[in-house]
């Protein structure tokens, strides 16, 4: 058995997003993080709250894997180089936006934007969309590179969210097993 915490990005993921698509399909082995800041990111409180729902997770089995969308693939490194000693079976690092890049929410998002790709203590996987306007896939494969992740590029599906209208995403879903057979 797995638990699973999920991190979605600004505002969270509505009710057509994958995330919450697999937290229904999970039930009770999902946690959501709950950030106070969900429209004005705080690093430090989406990083407790990536901690807060991994305690939650961990009650419930032995083995957690992190699922990542957006800004919260942020949050979740963050957190993975705050707690290194944190047992994670894998992190699913899906659509990180650059904050670098030209549409990063800069205002909004102002704690995040000095954040570096730095090796996580878990095995991980990056997916970006080939065609995501908030990270080239240039820099999706830097970031993955820097967190010593594996890499997967989909060709279509913008930034992978509920516009790209993946439904459950079995392809998501696949790669996550993949990553959790590491």
């Amino acid at each position: 058995m797995v638990a699973y915490v999920i991190i979605p990005g600004i505002d969270g993921s509505d009710g057509q997003h994958w995330q919450t698509a697999w937290e229904r399909q999970w039930g009770g082995a999902a946690v959501r993080t709950a950030p106070a800041s969900w429209s004005a990111p705080e690093l430090g409180d989406w990083t407790a709250a990536v901690g807060t729902a991994y305690d939650a997770a961990a009650r419930q089995d032995d083995r957690v894997a992190l699922v990542a969308h957006s800004l919260g693939c942020w949050a979740a490194t963050a957190w993975l180089a705050l707690e290194p000693a944190r047992p994670v079976a894998g992190a699913l690092l899906v659509a990180p936006p650059d904050p670098r890049g030209p549409a990063f929410p800069r205002e909004a998002a102002a704690t995040f934007t000095g954040l570096d790709a730095r090796p996580v203590p878990c095995p991980a996987l990056v997916v970006a969309g080939a065609d995501d306007p908030y990270c080239t896939p240039e820099a999706a494969a830097g970031f993955a590179a820097g967190w010593q992740a594996r890499w997967h590029l989909e060709e279509h599906g913008g930034h992978l969210n509920s516009a790209s209208n993946l439904g459950s995403w079995p392809v998501g879903q696949r790669l996550l097993e993949s990553l959790l057979q590491t």
